[in-house]
């Protein structure tokens, strides 16, 4: 099978190439300024904001699934209008398409308990931007995947990991919220997961996150201690508090994906465990 990573220069893409090239997949990855550290089959350059290019990319490697798990921020013509466009692209060639959006496409205020029935209610350009595309792409491509997860960790690499060592080395300014609550997912589940998703019949919204909820701060100190840091150099706060504006508390439930998935998402109590630490060392 051949497999089409839109986004795959980033640190969930590396990821998902990693993982198809292991299960023998064929791998053909895209970058927006330059090819990533991973090594896929073939790497080619593309921007979400030029039609004819994505049209291009994805006629040159006829692939039999495209993931799309590039992130242009609150970028509009990247976030929300490349996407729909790539979803109409894939569904004129008749192509499955699994795109990652995210959990910041709720406000977190009132219910936080949120499944894949709750609707969009975003606070920020980037959540706006994403509810917009999960709209488009579903509207184009009905049998599209959207798959919305939270903080994908894993492996040091992440900007949440990359954040406590500046944090806790005083090497940056800021703070870890403390009411800021999210449901946390290992890169690697995440990945895993995504191809399940490709490979079978889903279509629709599916929620694919951890079971752990978690504040910013929390995911800190765990963190923190799993790398051998003196988490109590971690400076806390909130969000409520700030000039930064964000979601609150969204707990993603993906128990419905889950019962349906042979990838067990961990909760971040696992994954960052002093277990866990020895298997990342070893």
């Amino acid at each position: 099978m051949t497999l089409l990573i839109v986004g795959g220069s980033g640190f969930l893409g590396s990821e998902l190439v990693r993982q198809a090239k292991a299960a023998g997949h064929t791998t053909v990855a895209t970058y927006a300024t330059k090819p990533g550290n991973s090594t896929p089959d073939a790497w080619r350059r593309l921007d979400l904001r030029d039609a004819e290019s994505l049209d291009s990319v994805v006629a040159d490697a006829q692939p039999r699934v495209v993931i799309n798990a590039s992130s242009g921020r609150a970028d509009w013509a990247i976030t929300a209008d490349g996407p729909v466009q790539l979803a109409l692209v894939t569904a004129k060639r008749g192509t499955p398409l699994v795109h990652v959006s995210t959990d910041a496409v709720f406000s977190g205020t009132g219910t936080t308990r949120y499944d894949e029935s709750r609707l969009p209610d975003p606070v920020t350009p980037y959540g706006a931007a994403k509810a917009a595309a999960e709209t488009g792409i579903l509207a184009v491509h009905p049998k599209a995947v959207v798959a919305r997860t939270s903080l994908i960790i894993g492996h040091g690499l992440s900007v949440h990991e990359r954040l406590v060592h500046q944090l806790a080395a005083g090497t940056t300014d800021g703070a870890l919220y403390t009411d800021d609550i999210r449901c946390p997912v290992h890169v690697s589940d995440l990945a895993s997961a995504l191809l399940e998703l490709a490979d079978g019949s889903a279509a629709g919204i599916h929620h694919v996150a951890g079971p752990d909820a978690l504040s910013r701060h929390q995911l800190g100190v765990l963190i923190a201690e799993r790398d051998g840091l003196d988490a109590s150099r971690l400076p806390a706060g909130r969000r409520a508090d700030s000039t930064t504006p964000g979601p609150l508390d969204i707990r993603l439930d993906s128990q419905a994906t889950q019962r349906h998935l042979r990838t067990r998402l961990r909760g971040a109590r696992e994954f960052l465990s002093s277990a866990a630490a020895g298997q990342r060392k070893g």
